[in-house]
């Protein structure tokens, strides 16, 4: 049977040895079943990171891995953090917060259309926006959706912990933020760059928005409004 370090090389005769790359099929076949076999059962492993990108926000890495048969691979992803959370072991904090506000006075499920530029178009989502450094969770909760929405928190509902919708691409994490609001809505304190439209809905016409093939929905709006509209609650 191949040891370890035959891994990457097929036995051609007793004394030569050739790359993999350069062998056939065939060779190959056997070379990966005994790898497979060696590595059969074995943890997934992270090799190397290396940064390639180096912006404000967001950053690009490539990193190296041993796959479950022992096979070395490389993946690219996006962190918002200094250093990627696999590499920090950090994942107790979110990136991000997104806010689920139920306006008290108007018995409704406060929702914002924002342009995105990486969509060209408009999207029906929550307000949310990222935590900055020194912020709990609840206190960029309440910056978040006054700048966003106009609106105040009254009531905080409940935090979920740190959870992940992309992570194929990127080790961004958000919580969940159920708050109950007042307050008159309003974009005066939108930076330049956003460019948001404050709307209340009902369950009939969550209902109806979670219908819409034409519109652009968030995946966790859409998954919020779609139980909304069936029990009329957050």
């Amino acid at each position: 049977m191949c040891d370890k370090k035959q891994l990457n090389f097929t036995i051609i005769s007793d004394s030569c040895f050739r790359p993999f790359s350069m062998v056939s099929t065939e060779v190959k076949s056997t070379a990966v079943y005994y790898r497979k076999r060696l590595y059969k059962g074995k943890i997934m492993k992270i090799k190397n990171v290396e940064k390639i990108t180096d912006c404000r926000h967001l950053n690009l890495y490539e990193i190296s891995y041993i796959d479950q048969n022992g096979i070395e691979k490389l993946w690219q992803f996006t962190t918002r953090a200094d250093k990627p959370k696999c590499v920090t072991g950090q994942f107790d904090m979110p990136d991000a917060v997104v806010i689920v506000p139920f306006h008290k006075g108007k018995d409704k499920l406060v929702i914002i259309k924002e342009y995105r530029v990486p969509l060209g178009d408009y999207q029906y989502g929550f307000p949310a926006g990222l935590v900055d450094e020194g912020e709990t969770i609840q206190q960029t909760c309440m910056r978040e959706l006054e700048e966003e929405t106009g609106l105040n928190v009254i009531r905080i509902i409940k935090i979920s912990p740190p959870v992940y919708s992309s992570s194929g691409m990127s080790d961004e994490s958000v919580s969940m933020v159920y708050v109950e609001c007042d307050g008159t809505q309003s974009n005066k304190g939108n930076e330049g760059s956003e460019d948001i439209t404050t709307i209340f809905v009902s369950p009939p016409e969550a209902s109806e928005l979670c219908k819409d093939s034409k519109i652009k929905l968030d995946v966790k709006t859409w998954l919020v409004l779609s139980s909304f509209a069936e029990s009329g609650r957050v």
